[in-house]
């Protein structure tokens, strides 16, 4: 063990000689999964990065992603009679509109909030609470999506009446579009996220290159991986590239996962939807089609939220959009702190805002 930790560490630094010598001018690549954030925080890899290349955490995390405003309709939710919320440990602490009050407060308060770690765990309390009803949140990306849908056709098969999702889902191009169409847009090449493009696969980022000329990598996440992706990037600018290198091809296909693919179609469709920093981006989210409506906790709850984003201090908005990073956020680390944070960023295991006060990468 200790001989492959000191090779580990050998390969490592041998990966930040090279980078150092083919590196040149400013260059900013962005990470697109929460994963991504954190392990460069951890691993210190910004620090062993030449000055001018900066690694910028985008639209990653879909707790963070998540607009006040819907957690103030699942907050009125829990209140209702009979109503368990089941959810992921994430979004426990997730403010709404106002500053304290999240699930875990109204769980202290007598609402029934349970922490799962599946939707299928969900499903399982369902039928354990048959007199109560419980709405399942299914927040993530492609990659939590297809075990999302097999919960609610599993609902459907065993006619789980009391069982629902609130489809909180997001995919990602639609969010990389709209951030490469703002005028703000300053980022030279993508660390594209190896967790989603297991289930959509390596063509599921050909767009970057194809069409708006931008070097893409889709990266592993040991610190091996993602220093040979930041390497790969640097070698595309420097040559003048446009090209998509899949460096997790040790779990990514070409075509990704064509089961998981399926179990998405079949029970989920594409719709509008509002993003923290984002706004409105059309086709982002993944509704649940009408075939398996009565399992979707929108309809059965008539829950609704404007689709224009509530302005709040918060600036977790810049921090997803890589316009700012989070130490120049006046709130981080003196107002908002894991223990009382003031948004998302803060509160999720793969916040940026958390992995910088965790690690200390301000």
């Amino acid at each position: 063990m200790r001989s492959r930790s000191s090779d580990s560490l050998r390969a490592i630094a041998d990966l930040a000689g090279e980078i150092r010598e083919i590196a040149s001018g400013e260059l900013n690549f962005m990470e697109v999964c929460g994963s991504h954030t954190m392990a460069i925080a951890k691993s210190g890899i910004q620090r062993m990065l030449p000055e001018g290349i900066r690694l910028v955490s985008g639209p990653g995390c879909p707790v963070c992603v998540t607009p006040a405003q819907v957690i103030d309709e699942i907050l009125r939710l829990s209140g209702e009679k009979d109503v368990i919320i089941a959810t992921y440990g994430d979004m426990i602490k997730v403010p709404g509109s106002r500053r304290g009050d999240n699930l875990g407060t109204r769980r202290a308060s007598g609402a029934r909030v349970e922490i799962v770690y599946s939707p299928l765990d969900a499903l399982k309390l369902a039928r354990e609470e048959p007199r109560s009803q419980v709405v399942f949140l299914g927040v993530g990306f492609e990659t939590t999506a297809p075990g999302t849908a097999a919960a609610v056709k599993l609902a459907w098969e065993s006619r789980a009446e009391n069982f629902s999702v609130l489809s909180l889902l997001k995919t990602v191009e639609p969010a990389l579009r709209a951030l490469i169409r703002d005028e703000s847009f300053n980022i030279q090449g993508f660390l594209c996220p190896g967790h989603v493009a297991t289930i959509i696969g390596e063509k599921g980022f050909a767009f970057l290159p194809r069409e708006y000329d931008l070097p893409a990598v889709i990266s592993g996440f040991e610190p091996e991986d993602i220093l040979v992706s930041v390497y790969r990037l640097l070698r595309q600018c420097r040559r003048g590239e446009a090209r998509l290198e899949n460096e997790y091809a040790r779990a990514v296909a070409p075509e990704g996962n064509p089961l998981a693919l399926a179990m998405m179609d079949e029970v989920l469709e594409p719709r509008d939807d509002v993003w923290r920093g984002l706004g409105l981006i059309p086709g982002s989210a993944l509704g649940i089609r009408e075939r398996f409506g009565q399992f979707d906790a929108r309809r059965r709850f008539g829950l609704s939220w404007p689709m224009e984003e509530a302005v709040t201090a918060c600036r977790c908005g810049q921090i997803i959009q890589g316009r700012m990073s989070p130490g120049e956020c006046p709130l981080f680390g003196t107002v908002c702190v894991p223990e009382d944070p003031v948004g998302p960023c803060m509160v999720s295991s793969e916040g940026a805002c958390a992995a910088a006060y965790k690690y200390q990468e301000v």
